[in-house]
């Protein structure tokens, strides 16, 4: 697996079900809001500080991912993508990537196609069971509950920065 994992240069995600808990809450003014984990974004700011793209591909199109997208830095954005491969296939070439320098996280059977090109496919705890069966990691944690942030750290130990990404931490007089 860290063979795999040392190709990766660009990690993909869903949302809803791995960003989020997957639930979708509307306010009384009909405002769809989303709880995301903070522990999985700053995962994501590490991996992007160690050179590793993030992007997401999502199937539902909200405002709230656009903004949370933002905040994150995350430039690469697909919303409303119900066939989740025509975008992939769009980054790929955009970025002149293959497969094997791809990881994507995906949660349910939507996910799949994607899920079996990628070089490392990974999945959060509570993922549907034909999703559990068939990628590279399963992460210990649900969906918008730090799974995200439990592949980043598997994705900077096996590239080799998390040492250096961490040690301002370790070592504040530094």
């Amino acid at each position: 697996m860290e063979a795999k994992l040392a190709k990766i240069k660009l990690l993909l995600l869903d949302v809803d079900g791995v960003l989020t808990d997957g639930r979708i809450i509307y306010d009384g003014q009909g405002h769809e809001l989303k709880a995301f984990d903070v522990k999985d974004g700053h995962g994501l700011k590490m991996i992007q500080r160690a050179g590793i793209q993030v992007g997401i591909i999502t199937g539902r199109s909200s405002e709230v991912v656009r903004r949370r997208a933002t905040e994150l830095g995350i430039e690469i954005l697909y919303q409303g993508a119900l066939r989740k491969l025509d975008p992939y296939r769009e980054i790929l070439e955009q970025y002149d990537l293959c497969d094997e320098q791809v990881a994507y996280v995906g949660d349910d059977i939507v996910d799949l196609p994607i899920l079996q090109r990628v070089g490392f496919s990974a999945t959060v705890a509570d993922a549907v069971p034909d999703v559990l069966s068939r990628v590279d990691f399963v992460a210990s944690r649900v969906g918008g509950r730090g799974a995200v942030r439990e592949i980043c750290d598997l994705l900077l130990r096996a590239s080799g920065s998390w040492d250096e990404l961490t040690s301002r931490y370790f070592n504040p007089e530094d």
